[in-house]
């Protein structure tokens, strides 16, 4: 994760911008008072929205319980699946 005050960020925006697209960096640009802004690629961007997407469906909610409490339980695999 990048941070940049927002002079910085003016200064070196060809650097930054490269930076969030070329190396999946999250940039966080600093404002006054506490305020601030995240700048992310767009690939990253459609990603997090696609898993918010995936997570919100309930018909993924009810196939996700019981895939989480297998992996709680150690019983994820067939023994004989992995042993081939």
């Amino acid at each position: 994760m990048l941070t940049a005050t927002i002079s910085d960020f003016r200064k070196n925006i060809k650097k930054y911008l490269d930076s969030v697209t070329e190396n999946f960096e999250t940039l966080i640009i600093n404002r006054s008072k506490g305020s601030g802004v995240v700048v992310m690629s767009l690939e990253e961007y459609n990603s997090l929205t696609a898993t918010q997407h995936e997570l919100s469906s309930k018909k993924n909610e009810a196939r996700l319980e019981p895939a989480i409490e297998k992996l709680r339980n150690g019983s994820t695999f067939q023994k004989d699946l992995i042993e081939q």
